[in-house]
């Protein structure tokens, strides 16, 4: 390649790092506070599958039909997960310990 071809490849590599640069300097990491799952304490996820466990039970459904779909601390020691289990809705009450208090159908 002749050398003004060379140089030509290179000003545009250039011009091109400098606006990738320039536009990504545009965006900003949002505030702690305005990420999701900072206005709630959602329940772990170990907790969330000893939920979808005990609500395949409650619906008669193989665990691989049930999803979490929300979750929120209800106090220090408990949490409330709300599943659908084959289209069906349930809630879920488990403790921190992971010991499942009820599974009821919405």
């Amino acid at each position: 390649m002749s050398e003004g071809i060379l140089r030509m490849k290179g000003l545009v590599l250039a011009l091109a790092a400098t606006a990738t640069a320039a536009i990504s300097g545009c965006q900003s990491a949002p505030k702690p506070e305005d990420m999701a799952r900072t206005s709630l304490q959602t329940a772990p996820a170990d907790l969330q599958l000893l939920c979808a466990h005990a609500a395949a039970g409650a619906a008669q459904v193989d665990t691989a039909k049930v999803l979490p779909t929300s979750s929120r601390a209800l106090d220090a020691a408990s949490y409330s997960v709300d599943l659908d289990a084959a289209g069906r809705k349930f809630t879920c009450i488990v403790d921190t310990a992971g010991s499942v208090k009820s599974v009821t159908p919405v």
